[in-house]
């Protein structure tokens, strides 16, 4: 199960607000979301799978986008951990595009002979280390320092909305 909130930087303060993920397919999507929620302002978008890991994303204005994730092995088993996880080890999309076209010389009706690890990886993909993987720093001028995100766990989303000031607007989305 996983939840994800999208915080707002306003003149105001802090606006939450919860996220549905469903037509978000890559970083740019993700992206492009949460720019419609937010302008030219900076916005925090925070994803967590049943507290198994978590990812940051922080998008100012036009900016690429800045990610980290707490976990990569943990998240790339998972379809949004993917998105975040792959984007920050620079894997390219247009490949698997290649293999949905069956362009692998065999023909209609003979097997794949495609090795797989138990996990369902190609036998060629790298593994993902385990344990953080991206910018620890991109929350450091909005009060939550690389160690701190470092050492987050349990109610990490929960502690990064404390910091923020927003910690009452998050738990109203939840």
């Amino acid at each position: 199960m996983y939840f994800a909130a999208l915080l707002a930087r306003t003149e105001d303060g802090w606006e939450a607000s919860d996220t549905e993920l469903d037509d978000v397919e890559t970083l740019t999507d993700l992206a492009d979301l949460a720019r419609e929620a937010a302008a030219d302002d900076t916005v925090v978008v925070l994803i967590e799978q049943e507290d198994a890991w978590f990812g940051v994303v922080r998008i100012d204005g036009e900016d690429d986008p800045r990610v980290f994730v707490s976990n990569a092995a943990l998240a790339a088993r998972s379809s949004y951990g993917t998105m975040l996880t792959d984007e920050l080890l620079g894997r390219d999309d247009d490949a698997d595009d290649l293999d949905l076209l069956d362009l692998d010389g065999t023909e209609d009706g003979e097997p794949e002979t495609e090795d797989e690890d138990p996990e369902g990886r190609d036998a060629d993909e790298e593994p993902v280390a385990r344990g953080p993987l991206g910018d620890a720093r991109l929350l450091e001028d909005v009060g939550v320092g690389e160690r701190e995100l470092l050492a987050l766990d349990g109610d990490a989303l929960g502690s990064i909305a404390e910091a923020l000031g927003c910690s009452d607007l998050l738990e109203a989305v939840r």
